[in-house]
């Protein structure tokens, strides 16, 4: 899987996408990332990529031309899926990065200042995707977290697939309760059924733990869950 990524801080973004999982997969050649900077596609003699918009608002807008000069240029005789990382986009989740996961090039835009021409978005973009409701100085977080979302899903990433199957929104609720060594900290043991070695009675208290948990702190999710008459029992404090 390939992703280009258009942005003004090509060496925020390198260095988080060489350091931990990703940085280990990208090394393995398990994806590639290329970061391109917007300013050397410029026309202007002093690198600049922005100007004033033409309305009342105050501060700057990121100009078409050199994006899209970027564009061209990155993807000449390709044609990958264009993302670009806005609070007006639609929340990412678990099930987006699944589907993107499954494609083989994406280009991301970053925007700055103010946003950026809307024209170049009309000509170049497929689709938008924020990170949450709020708002925040440049697209290079957003595309780090798109990014990682996606590559830990691809083959050979992660050691096994319940290396994140078994992780908070994979299958609709969040993840259950976790513990390590010692076995008692400060008066507080570990739930016996974890130490009884009995695997489907472990396999059983997860998934009750995590419509437990998925209840307390996020109960909108469980609208979306195919839950059984023992779940509803389960969230009902029936048994």
């Amino acid at each position: 899987m390939r992703f280009d990524i258009a942005t003004l801080f090509p060496d925020f973004l390198e260095g988080a996408l060489s350091e931990s999982v990703v940085g280990r997969a990208r090394k393995k050649g398990l994806f590639e990332a290329h970061c391109h900077n917007i300013r050397d596609y410029t026309k202007d003699k002093h690198r600049r990529v922005d100007d004033t918009p033409y309305s009342e608002r105050q501060g700057m807008l990121m100009q078409a031309q050199p994006i899209y000069d970027c564009y061209k240029a990155v993807c000449e005789g390709r044609r990958p899926h264009v993302i670009y990382m806005s609070p007006q986009g639609k929340t990412l989740t678990q099930q987006r990065a699944r589907e993107l996961a499954q494609m083989d090039e994406i280009f991301i835009l970053c925007g700055h200042y103010e946003g950026v021409d809307q024209r170049v978005l009309d000509r170049i973009v497929d689709e938008e995707i924020s990170i949450g409701d709020y708002v925040l100085t440049g697209g290079e977080l957003p595309a780090l977290v798109l990014i990682d979302s996606i590559v830990r899903l691809l083959d050979g990433v992660l050691s096994q697939p319940d290396c994140y199957e078994d992780e908070s929104h994979y299958r609709g609720l969040l993840e259950y309760p976790q513990y390590t060594r010692p076995e008692v900290w400060e008066g507080e043991a570990v739930p016996p059924v974890l130490l009884s070695g009995h695997h489907a009675n472990i396999l059983k208290w997860r998934h009750e733990q995590a419509l437990l948990t998925t209840k307390k702190k996020r109960p909108e999710l469980l609208q979306n869950v195919e839950l059984s008459a023992e779940d509803l029992a389960i969230l009902n404090n029936e048994c």
